[in-house]
């Protein structure tokens, strides 16, 4: 291994994970064609990697903020594209970092051929120093309460995120590194994906009391943040539940789907359900599942749709123009037109072109397909992972500046910080 040519990750190589780095090379030869590579292991133990071609300049250096990879996992000047290209060691694979407690580890070296010249190691944080974090298992809850440093108050957040049908504490916990008090829940409470045969409101009201009770809350109500089938939970939550004052929905449906919802015993919404004959398999072995779901704006599957006209929330709605999961493009524009037509201007919409239907928090590896629980096969996603990446990067300042703006907080407002 070289000891001239130095490999240096700007302005720090411990960063939060939503963080964006500068990856400086220098000692290289004038003009000498190199190749960077990035690799990692998730939480199941599964590796990722991208390599890129970069051409040093004249003084033997190169810059990813400056200089284009020339081939590789991306072409063009991407700052962050050794990161959001990397590719799983194997098929249908999406990046788990579930727990927040040990940072996401990714090493970045440069090769000339077969040779390593230099390496330098990133370590992604989802917790800021100070975030306290504490599971939370009372009466119906099953989440985690991530606490930010500090007297407070905090607007309070309540994420609605699973992966594969389990607790994902990711987005709970940058939330918290920004200043907002999250509690991260289960959809299905103590119960596995598998064993629920309904949901309830119930758990969603006991969960939005516990946070409202907590005593660095500042804000009247609380903030949602769903994605995927969390988003017509969320919509449900604003329809008929108190103190939800701000909604995120990202790539959802406007109906509800795949389980009946209950409140206080009674029946509110049957299932949206979808038909697997509808299913087109691709070359991958995954399948595109984006129109097997049934329509809700047909007349016998209109007891499905979601009255979101009754809320008061405010709500930013967010859809991927590729999602192949379902058309959430085409179910934000229903409930857009809903809104508008009921005279409501409580309402925003951004959408995504090029964009798949995971969106999460910036820099992490873009997913083409992974294992869904209830088409129990692996489903293709949709998206470009360039544009996808970009439109992470977007949303994720624009989840935090909606929530700041519309959790009111005792007049001690803040700003977001990225």
């Amino acid at each position: 291994m070289s000891h001239q040519v130095r490999l240096r990750l700007l302005p720090s190589a411990r960063c939060l994970f939503d963080e964006p780095l500068q990856v400086k090379v220098s000692g290289l030869r004038c003009r000498q064609v190199v190749t960077m590579r990035a690799r990692s292991t998730d939480d199941r133990g599964v590796v990722f990697s991208s390599s890129a071609t970069y051409k040093a300049d004249g003084d033997g250096e190169i810059d990813l903020s400056r200089d284009p990879s020339l081939s590789g996992s991306y072409v063009g000047v991407e700052p962050m594209g050794l990161l959001w290209s990397m590719t799983a060691d194997a098929l249908h694979k999406m990046f788990q970092k579930k727990s927040p407690l040990n940072p996401h580890v990714l090493n970045f070296s440069v090769h000339d051929e077969d040779r390593m010249l230099a390496e330098a190691t990133n370590e992604r944080f989802l917790m800021r120093d100070g975030v306290r974090r504490v599971p939370v298992k009372q009466g119906n809850i099953n989440g985690v309460l991530f606490t930010p440093q500090g007297s407070g108050p905090f607007p309070a957040v309540l994420d609605l995120y699973t992966f594969d049908g389990g607790l994902s504490e990711k987005r709970a916990a940058l939330l918290a590194s920004r200043g907002f008090l999250v509690l991260a829940v289960s959809l299905f409470g103590h119960n596995l994906l598998k064993n629920t045969k309904e949901i309830n409101l119930d758990y969603f009201e006991e969960s939005i009391d516990f946070l409202k009770s907590q005593d660095k809350v500042g804000s009247k109500g609380v903030g949602v943040l769903s994605i995927s089938k969390s988003g017509d939970l969320a919509l449900s939550m604003a329809s008929y539940l108190p103190g939800v004052e701000a909604v995120v929905w990202i790539n959802g449906c406007s109906a509800n789907t795949a389980l009946p919802l209950y409140y206080k015993q009674k029946l509110i919404h049957p299932a949206l359900m979808y038909d697997k004959k509808k299913f087109i398999s691709s070359e991958s072995g995954a399948v595109n599942v984006k129109f097997s779901l049934h329509n809700p704006l047909e007349e016998e599957n209109r007891a499905t749709l979601i009255p979101i006209e009754k809320a008061d929330s405010q709500f930013l709605f967010v859809a991927s123009e590729d999602d192949l999961n379902w058309d959430s493009k085409a179910y934000m524009d229903e409930v857009v037109e809903r809104l508008k037509h009921h005279g409501k201007q409580n309402f925003e919409s951004v959408s995504y072109p090029g964009a798949g239907h995971y969106l999460e928090p910036p820099y992490g590896p873009y997913c083409p397909s992974s294992f869904h629980p209830l088409a129990s096969k692996p489903v293709l996603w949709g998206g470009e992972p360039r544009s996808h990446a970009a439109a992470e990067v977007h949303l994720w300042e624009k989840i935090q500046e909606f929530f700041w703006t519309h959790l009111s907080c005792d007049g001690n407002r803040k700003k977001s910080k990225l």
